[in-house]
């Protein structure tokens, strides 16, 4: 499949970087203790730094509550997944564990402070777009609710939409049964293209390494 970005971004954002990391041959399952352990290490570690200095003051939330509004979207009221992790934490109200790659991905997004959506590749029809949403643009979200993407970024392929920066869709969930997925990254286009393409590289070598299989990771740009 190709990904591109759709010029109603582009044009907004001239210098927009989309992450993509197809992985195959995965085995996801519960995660190992070690993740486990880790990422609740991690978020106290968190927690207790943001009571220091307010959660917005971060860069990567900063810059993508920038382009947020930039895009026609309002950063208080739709929150980017990263953001709402990061908010969680500070209240102390920590993320639990889910499978082997959801555990990852909320991971990499709270590490990396950008939104990061993980799917079922078998759930994915034909090439992706990463698109500017309109008012047409909605689907059923993990929550069961029904979400309308307007003025939001969002991935999607020839079914239609199914995952964005604020909530993802059930379509395309990550099952113990996903055996090929794909990693839509939702760069800092603050960093180049080669530091963005280390950021991907680190995160697919580690992803593997947990959940077995082999990675391709790319930079997509406009």
């Amino acid at each position: 499949m190709n990904v591109s970005i759709h010029s109603t971004i582009s044009h907004i954002i001239p210098n927009v970087q989309i992450g993509v990391i197809a992985y195959k041959n995965i085995t996801i399952s519960d995660s190992p203790q070690m993740i486990k352990g880790r990422t609740q290490l991690y978020q106290e570690n968190l927690f207790l730094e943001m009571q220091d200095a307010p959660l917005t003051t971060r860069p990567g939330i900063a810059e993508w509550r920038t382009l947020w509004k930039a895009l026609g979207g309002d950063p208080n009221r739709y929150r980017h997944s990263a953001e709402s992790l990061l908010r969680r934490v500070a209240k102390a109200n920590y993320v639990t564990s889910v499978n082997s790659g959801v555990d990852l991905n909320n991971f990499f997004s709270m590490n990396y402070e950008i939104p990061i959506g993980l799917y079922d590749a078998s759930k994915i029809s034909g090439d992706i777009t990463v698109t500017l949403g309109t008012a047409d643009d909605t689907y059923e979200a993990l929550n069961g609710r029904i979400v309308s993407l307007t003025n939001i970024p969002h991935t999607k392929d020839a079914i239609g939409s199914f995952g964005s920066p604020y909530v993802d869709s059930a379509r395309t969930a990550i099952t113990e049964q996903t055996t090929n997925a794909l990693h839509i990254f939702y760069l800092r286009p603050s960093l180049s293209v080669d530091e963005n393409m280390k950021l991907l590289n680190a995160a697919g070598n580690m992803f593997t390494q947990i959940n077995g299989g082999t990675y391709n990771a790319l930079v997509v740009t406009a």
